[in-house]
């Protein structure tokens, strides 16, 4: 499988129409909440979607090539797969955060980050059951652990040892370092963890 190399959004808008344009966005918002009597500070809110492949992966899909830009193909996809809780905000270029072009499939994949108010997070998880795609292409939605336990398993490091959706997984931890919600450290260590797995499964796939 050939490897998605980073790509200018310019550049990327001016491949041609052979060329298909893949949009996902990672939507969170501050959470004051805790856990377990206020020995874990949940701090945020992040969420990903089950996909029906089974795997991880952040609310989005192909831009219709009628659509005028990026961010309104985006946002009619989140509307099919998350329903009417989402038209309480959109999706602008100032959320825009990245592209990678994969050329056998001639496929490219855009990223954007969006910050919600905890009410308008919740209305999206609440809605989300009443979408047009739950239940075929949305399996459902699921907040983003991002603690870790005292076993050092537990939480996000275990969170991550489940199959996501292309670089979904890297785009999660590249995300929260630069919002400030993981430490670098942390974030090094678990992206560490994440090479060694996937050297040890292509070890194991041998």
């Amino acid at each position: 499988m050939a490897t998605p190399t980073k790509i200018d959004l310019e550049d990327a808008l001016a491949l041609g129409p052979s060329w298909r344009h893949l949009c996902h966005v990672m939507l969170y918002a501050p959470d004051p909440g805790v856990l377990f009597g206020g020995r874990i500070l949940l701090n945020y809110a992040v969420l990903m979607s089950m996909r029906f492949d089974g795997r991880l992966g952040f609310p989005g899909g192909f831009v219709d090539d009628r659509s005028p830009s990026l961010e309104e193909g985006l946002n009619k996809e989140l509307l099919k797969k998350l329903g009417e809780g989402v038209s309480t905000f959109s999706i602008l270029s100032t959320d825009y955060r990245s592209s990678l072009a994969e050329s056998k499939s001639k496929v490219v994949a855009h990223f954007y980050v969006k910050c919600l108010t905890l009410e308008q997070l919740q209305a999206v998880e609440a809605g989300a059951p009443q979408a047009k795609d739950h239940g075929l292409e949305v399996l459902g939605l699921v907040r983003v652990p991002l603690y870790t336990l005292r076993d050092g398993v537990g939480g996000l490091p275990a969170f991550l040892e489940n199959s996501f959706f292309g670089v979904a997984r890297e785009q999660l931890l590249e995300a929260l370092q630069d919002l400030g919600i993981l430490a670098p450290e942390t974030a090094s260590d678990l992206k560490e963890r994440t090479v060694q797995r996937k050297q040890t499964l292509r070890l194991i796939g041998t």
